[in-house]
């Protein structure tokens, strides 16, 4: 049994191929460089938490009386108590100056010590946790974070044989509270659990007289183990989300396994090529018998390994079938064997979407999946004041950010199948990419945006293109690519069904041939001058589709979106970039920048329709060749982004732990925005604005290439 843990799996050799790469390794031909203006601050920042060893920031929440709360995921066991084990906490005796004057607090210092870098640190206030993964919930009835089979029982690796994406109870992600008072000091905390099967908490909180917020175990419950969820066949990797204008909490599906081909390849290759030896993407071995066999399968076959995108996160889909009731017909002898799974069996295309919380408060809360919005490995939207315009981040490497746009506002739809719109995917704009002079760097350079259409639906309509591969189990992948009666011989069956799908695809659900035809007609045609029967290709299969065309998939680890809550025309919308390298830093495509491992942070003015049209880089992380000096106070990797009701921005970071510090912790950070925020003037500037760090190595020039649309 192994513990598929993120962080474990992202730091193995494997790491760069799978989506994210190997923190301070040269990915692709483009190595790490003195890039000008890495590490820079167009404003100031300032470090306000580290998190305990092994732990990332996650789920950051700022109450209405300005009290922050954020997740402890994943960190080192061995760190002292209380900070050994997952939960989620607030910093007491600390609360965020909302109307005042931002000098609310004095920067933390830089964990030098053991002690404190196994601890959860601040610059005020005591972190107290009040809710641990695992604990005893809803009467003694469920732990807090793990999701039960049908019958009860809780889906661990100690209960079952297999691959579990992260051990349960140990990764919770995005907390949204919605008040069940007028002063908001009593309702729901719900919280995403990054797991497979996936798991959203609800948990009774309230605010002492004394100004404490406490939970109530006892009547807290996990929403995956309801009927609700496994009508829509649960969710699975709930990473961030976001607090709708209509109030509820949406949880995205960060489905890194949905790559039909790895990296900047396309279907279109696969096709031309008549196999997809080298690039094919896990994806196509969803319902292969054990998943996660097949990279190893993969070296048995061919005379070179290697790896096929998003394969890491194959892991927990067998789990996720027995959450919907599956008989657990593979297991036996200590180990997860390849008898295939016959009964019952999760359809892909039902996962990798936002998930919306309605009926908050009621005794079981109504999920609903924003299908029409696209499938990806979504880490969060960012729903516009409009509640027409969402903007999505899908995490990994070459990926995209995207667009939806309906027809009305989202709340207005009395049914939210009925919700109607045009999903979008990015064209971006480098005037330098493939000029044959040096890189530009990222710190100077701003991104023009164009919006290619993908097509139009309602959520009614995807939905019923994805029931249509519901009934498709694991004995379907045998018997669509194999000779051989795997009853008879199931080794060779699963071989011959293996190499039939890395030539061919997986002819289960949509096809190679389906993508290309799309495409060729969208050329011909336009998105609205596709067949009937193609619709659904970009909805289903969203970030294939987008490379088909053209769109501007290069994007690594876009692992933020947020705006200040009523944001509109002329205010800004936030983008993180975790790690600016492969795909944006080499030689091919639409952005071809200099590389800075330690990622990137833009910001994008609302138009006057809520659409953004340029990227500007306001924070921009260090090189990984930097020394301590330049990259201890850096904000380095950026994951999730928060836009406080002031217009501060809390800044998390997923560093993995790399090179360039002088400590291991991640650590979250307050990024205040230049006074003058009226004109888009400080693109590449960065003295600091209002007090903190301002310039790190370097200083940007602000070249201002990109043009508006």
């Amino acid at each position: 049994m192994v513990d598929m843990n993120r962080r474990a799996l992202l730091s193995s050799t494997v790491a760069a191929a799978l989506g994210a790469s190997v923190v301070g390794v040269a990915s692709g031909d483009v190595s790490e460089s003195d890039t000008p203006g890495a590490p820079s601050v167009v404003g100031s920042l300032k470090r306000f938490s580290t998190t305990a060893f092994g732990a990332e920031v996650t789920g950051p929440f700022v109450f209405a009386d300005g009290s922050l709360l954020y997740s402890l995921q994943h960190p080192e066991e061995d760190n002292e108590e209380p900070f050994d084990t997952a939960g989620v906490g607030y910093f007491s005796g600390f609360q965020f100056e909302l109307d005042g004057d931002n000098d609310d607090f004095e920067e933390l210092s830089v964990p030098e010590t053991d002690a404190e870098q196994r601890r959860v640190r601040a610059a005020e206030g005591e972190y107290v946790l009040f809710a641990n993964g695992r604990d005893s919930i809803n009467g003694g009835t469920e732990r807090l974070g793990v999701a039960q089979t049908p019958d009860g029982t809780d889906i661990t690796m100690s209960n079952f044989e297999g691959t579990q994406y992260g051990a349960a109870g140990t990764n919770p992600d995005c907390n949204q509270f919605v008040p069940t008072n007028e002063d908001g000091t009593a309702g729901y905390l719900f919280t995403s659990w990054e797991n497979s099967p996936g798991n959203i908490s609800r948990i009774p909180l309230s605010r002492t007289a004394d100004g404490e917020w406490e939970a109530d175990l006892e009547n807290a419950s996990n929403l995956a183990n309801t009927d609700a969820f496994r009508d829509v066949g649960g969710t699975r990797i709930n990473c961030y989300g976001d607090l709708s204008p209509w109030g509820t909490m949406i949880s995205s599906e960060e489905n890194y396994a949905h790559p039909r081909v790895s990296l900047t390849a396309t279907v279109g290759d696969i096709v031309e090529a008549g196999t997809g030896e080298g690039v094919v993407g896990a994806c196509q071995f969803w319902n292969r018998p054990n998943p996660t066999g097949i990279t190893d399968a993969l070296g048995e076959y061919y005379d070179e390994s290697w790896y096929p995108q998003g394969a890491f996160a194959l892991s927990g889909i067998e789990f996720l079938a027995y959450y919907l009731g599956a008989e657990s017909v593979d297991q036996g002898d200590g180990e997860n064997a390849t008898v295939p799974i016959g009964d019952v069996y999760p359809n892909p295309c039902r996962y990798g979407y936002h998930v919306d919380i309605r009926d908050p408060a009621a005794e079981t809360p109504k999920p609903v999946k924003y299908y029409v919005m696209g499938r990806a490995a979504w880490e969060a939207p960012n729903v516009q004041a409009n509640e027409k315009t969402v903007y999505g981040c899908s995490d990994g490497d070459s990926k995209g950010i995207y667009k939806f746009e309906a027809d009305r506002p989202l709340s207005s739809y009395r049914d939210p199948m009925d919700i109607e719109g045009t999903l979008y995917a990015p064209e971006i704009t480098d005037e330098a990419a493939g000029d044959g002079e040096a890189r530009d760097s990222p710190a100077q350079t701003p991104l023009s945006v164009e919006w290619l259409e993908l097509g139009t639906a309602t959520n009614a309509e995807v939905e019923s293109w994805i029931a249509e591969y519901d009934d498709v189990t694991q004995v379907d992948y045998l018997e669509a690519h194999a000779e051989t009666d795997w009853e008879d011989d199931l080794d060779a069956a699963l071989a011959e069904a293996d190499r039939a799908v890395v030539e061919g695809g997986n002819q289960n659900y949509v096809t190679n041939e389906e993508i290309v035809a799309w495409a060729d007609q969208y050329e011909a045609n336009g998105p609205d001058g596709v067949d009937e029967d193609l619709r659904r290709v970009p909805f289903l299969e969203t970030r294939a589709a987008a490379k088909e065309i053209g769109a501007s998939i290069e994007f690594n680890k876009a692992e933020g979106v947020d705006s200040v809550d009523g944001a509109g025309p002329g205010d800004y919308v936030y983008f993180g970039i975790s790690e600016f390298n492969d795909a944006l830093a080499d030689d091919e495509g639409d952005i071809q920048l200099d590389r800075v491992d330690g990622g990137v942070v833009y910001r994008a003015e609302l138009g006057p329709q809520y659409d953004v049209s340029l990227l500007e880089p306001v924070i921009v992380g260090p090189d990984f060749t930097d020394p301590p000096a330049d990259a201890d106070d850096a904000l380095r990797n950026v994951d999730n982004v928060y836009v406080m009701d002031d217009g501060r921005v809390l800044c998390c970071e997923d560093g993995f732990g790399g090179p360039a510090r002088s400590y291991p912790n991640d650590g979250l950070y307050v990024y205040e925005p230049p006074a003058d925020e009226g004109a888009q003037n400080g693109v590449g500037e960065t003295a600091s604005a209002t007090g903190g760090r301002g310039n790190g190595k370097g200083r940007a020039s602000g070249k201002g290439r990109g043009n508006g649309n």
